[in-house]
């Protein structure tokens, strides 16, 4: 049976990835240019930035999709979807998590299987805009010899490879470890009294 400490321990994990996910998707480091280890350009979910103008304009627009080969603008706006979904599932196990927490054992014995696969789904969305994004870099003429994978994904392939272990972690303690022991049900003495006084007056017929 998996323990609150073992959920308190999860939760903390949550949120470490719940905070990386967000950190990926507000800086503008998915792909970044450094031709001379410096870094000249780089791109984000929503904007991309030079700088060398120190600027950031929003991305992708409509000329960035001319001549699209592999679909690039609908591949990159769909992890910027799965991002954000990943965020709202991270969220929905914070509140999963909070619930069996502050619930009882047989809370905690049976919980465990809502927030493991709200973990593993988070990871998987992640992985998914994770793999996108990979693919646009080997396969997307644009990217080309100083192009390189930044903190963004960095920061993406953490989270999920870490809700995953979570989501594994947790399973296992619930499965393997004994049930919580030191609960036993208190006897209802009123119940108990009624039910006596019903077999009394039976045997002798008042």
């Amino acid at each position: 049976m998996t323990r609150r400490i073992v959920y308190g321990f999860g939760l903390w994990l949550t949120v470490a990835c719940t905070a990386m996910t967000v950190a990926s998707i507000v800086m503008p480091r998915w792909l970044s240019y450094s031709p001379n280890d410096k870094r000249e350009f780089s791109y984000g979910l929503h904007s991309r930035c030079s700088n060398v103008k120190g600027t950031c304009d929003r991305f992708p627009r409509f000329e960035d999709c001319e001549g699209d080969k592999w679909s690039f603008c609908s591949m990159w706006r769909t992890v910027g979807f799965l991002m954000s979904f990943a965020v709202v599932i991270e969220l929905c196990t914070f509140v999963s998590f909070a619930v069996i927490i502050m619930g009882g054992v047989q809370r905690r014995s049976t919980g465990w299987k809502i927030v493991c696969s709200l973990l593993l789904l988070g990871g998987i969305v992640q992985c998914t805009a994770m793999a996108l994004v990979s693919f646009l870099f080997d396969n997307d003429d644009r990217f080309f010899d100083g192009w390189y994978l930044d903190n963004s994904w960095i920061l993406c392939t953490v989270s999920w490879s870490v809700l995953v272990i979570t989501s594994v972690g947790i399973a296992a303690t619930a499965i393997y470890l004994p049930e919580e022991g030191g609960y036993e049900l208190i006897p209802n003495y009123n119940y108990n009294r009624s039910i006596d006084l019903e077999v009394e007056e039976d045997q002798y017929g008042h």
